[in-house]
Order: structure tokens, then C-alpha cells, then sequence
């Protein structure tokens, strides 16, 4: 069982601690009743320590031990998503793809599956273009109780045969804690939406899966709120947290939201976590998202996600702010020229990719 933070704790090993050191220092973490979280950095190894109801009472004795320099308490209101917690930049592999390495990743695909041609047509072409994540909603969340509400789990029986025709891994939106299970069967990544950023079951139930979660930004809510709901669901044994900004609501209506790039370099310095930037949802308009798209990445985001539709004025769910797949094969090339010069290169992306 995982308790509160309230009095989290961090042991500082030295530079050059042994593994014996760690290892001595994780058992007499582990007698006490808690959990040890080793973490190696680039400086230093760090053992996080979990599972505490408040204060360590034998944090003196763990001081003293070989190799240890320092304890410290993490001081930050979110404790496991602080950078005070783990130095190095958390790292999600899925299938040979690194959401949050040196490298940047693009997910991209319809808003929702609309059936078998559609979704496997987009696939193929985000693919070819360099994309590495398939994105698709099965349940959509929507404004009006009559629009379309996804096709549930025929959707994700389609995601599914598409990653096995691609080898793309899969993205898609749960919207409850009863649709948990059934979307961890088929997806890769689960998506929570900004409407669901403080649905505090949902967070605690995905939590105690083990399939990485993209936790998006909700409309109105402050960083510090966000990294919270992130918090809930490491807190419940899922270290697998990926952010994603996808605009915010504000006082003017020029597009759907206000993209807030100048949050990223924020959270650089407050978190581990990947952070991932969506110009689709963001803009609400395809006219945007391509600049959108290259100062998301300027801004040092881990990667895009991107709408794309083979027939975006057919499409049943958010046509105006997807892209027709040449305009993708577009915003990859322009993408490109500003990874390249961060030294970021795109995962799956080769020069002479086309549709």
C-alpha cells in the first residue's frame, strides 16, 4: 500500500558509493517496512524511500551508513514528480521507442477511429513520414452528448490490428475507471484528457497499472496542479508519466486555447517527466499547427502530438484542426530543421521519408 508523502526522504549516496553501499542502504530501508527506489544519475545515485506515513524516525541511522552523503527531505509539495526526487530525466521505452531520451518522438493519427480504411490509411502514412506512435480515439469525450462518442471497443481492436500492420506502438483516451482494463488489453499508452486531469479514481486506478500514462494538462489549471494529479498516479506504483500540454483557457478566443509553451522550460526545472506538446488541441485550427509544432519543439519539448486525417472535412470528430497527410509530411521536414539544430533527432524519421 502507498501512503502520503508527507515526509518523504531521499538518500544521497557519494560519488563513489559501491553497490554494496546501495545494496546495504536499500535493505535497511526495506526492514523498516518501506520501499527503496534506486535511481542512478549522471552526478550521483539517489535512493528515493516510499511507503512512509510521515517522518523516517531512523533517517540518523541511514546518515551514518557507508557510502551515504547526505539525506534530505523533498520539499516540494509533489514529492516522486519532483527533480528534487530523481535528478536524471525519466526515460519511457515502449517497444524500441524512448518518449523522454536525447532523441524526440511524434505521435500522430485521427482524433477518433471512424472505421477499418480510415484509421489504417492515416497509420501507414504518419508512419512513412516518421511518426512512432499511433494516436486514435476508441472513447472520445465530447462537449455535446450528441456528438460521437468513438466506437468504444471495435476502435480498439482496430488500433490494435494497425500496430500490428505497423509496428507503431498505440495511444488512446480512457475516460473512467471502468474502461481501465479493457483499454490497457489493446493500447500501449493511456491517455488521460484535460477533462479528466483531477478525476482523482481514475488517476489512482491507472496508477496501479503498469501501462505508461500521458497525463494532459486540464483547461484551467496551474502547474502546480497538474504535477499533483501526476503525483497520484505515482504514487500509486506507476513511474511511467508522460505531460502533455495541450493548451489552456483564457480570456481570448482566438483559437481553442492558449498553447502555454513557456511552461515547458518550467517544468524542466520542477520534474523528471517527459513532456509532450499538442498544437492540435491547442490551436484548434491546421493553419497553426505547423508554427505551433516547430516553436513546440524550440520551447524543448520531448515530442510532439499531432491530428491527422486522410479527409479532414469528412471527419467525425475535430476536422478543423487536422492535417491532410502531405501537410504532415510538411510540418515533419520543418520539425526536422529545428531538432537538428538541438541535436534532438527524430525517432523513426530518415531523410528521404515521404508518403
Amino acid at each position: 500500500m502507498h501512503y502520503p508523502m508527507r515526509g518523504c526522504m531521499l538518500v544521497v549516496m557519494d560519488a563513489h558509493a559501491t553497490p554494496e553501499d546501495i545494496q546495504a542502504v536499500c535493505t535497511v530501508i526495506e526492514d523498516m517496512g518501506l520501499q527503496a527506489n534506486t535511481m542512478p544519475g549522471p552526478t550521483r545515485t539517489a535512493i528515493g524511500i516510499t511507503g512512509n506515513k510521515g517522518a523516517i524516525a531512523e533517517a540518523a541511522r541511514l546518515k551514518l551508513m557507508p557510502g551515504v552523503r547526505d539525506v534530505i527531505r523533498v520539499t516540494a509539495p509533489y514529492k516522486l514528480v519532483s527533480r528534487e526526487y530523481r535528478e536524471a530525466d525519466t526515460i519511457i521505452e515502449i517497444n524500441g521507442v524512448q518518449i523522454g531520451g536525447p532523441s524526440l518522438v511524434v505521435m500522430a493519427g485521427p482524433c477518433s477511429v471512424e472505421g477499418r480504411k480510415q484509421l489504417l490509411t492515416t497509420a501507414e502514412a504518419v508512419k512513412a513520414a516518421g511518426a512512432t506512435i499511433l494516436r486514435g480515439g476508441a472513447f472520445k469525450p465530447r462537449t455535446s452528448p450528441y456528438s460521437f462518442q468513438g466506437m468504444g471497443e471495435d476502435g480498439l481492436k482496430l488500433l490494435a490490428e494497425a500496430r500490428e500492420l505497423t509496428g507503431m506502438p498505440v495511444i488512446t483516451e480512457v475516460m473512467d475507471t471502468e474502461q481501465v482494463d479493457l483499454v490497457a488489453e489493446y493500447a500501449d499508452i493511456l491517455q488521460l484528457g484535460a477533462r479528466n486531469m483531477q478525476n482523482f479514481a481514475l488517476l489512482k486506478r491507472v496508477g496501479r497499472t503498469r501501462r505508461p500514462v500521458m497525463l494532459k494538462r486540464g483547461l484551467s489549471s496551474t502547474v502546480k496542479d497538474w504535477l499533483l494529479s501526476a503525483e497520484y498516479i505515482m504514487a500509486e506504483g506507476n513511474q511511467a508519466v508522460i505531460l502533455c500540454e495541450r493548451g489552456i483557457r483564457t480570456f481570448d478566443d482566438h483559437s481553442r486555447g492558449t498553447f502555454d509553451l513557456s511552461v515547458v522550460p518550467v517544468l524542466r526545472e520542477l520534474t523528471h517527466l517527459p513532456i509532450i506538446v499538442d498544437p492540435s488541441h491547442a490551436t484548434g485550427r491546421w493553419q497553426s499547427i505547423l508554427p505551433m509544432a516547430r516553436a513546440g519543439i524550440a520551447s524543448g519539448a520531448d515530442g510532439l502530438m499531432i491530428e491527422v486525417h486522410p479527409n479532414p472535412a469528412e471527419a467525425w470528430s475535430d476536422g478543423e484542426q487536422s492535417l491532410l497527410p502531405e501537410r504532415f509530411v510538411e510540418l515533419m521536414e520543418q520539425v526536422e530543421r529545428i531538432a537538428d539544430a538541438m541535436d534532438r533527432p527524430i525517432q523513426g524519421r530518415t531523410k528521404a521519408a515521404t508518403v
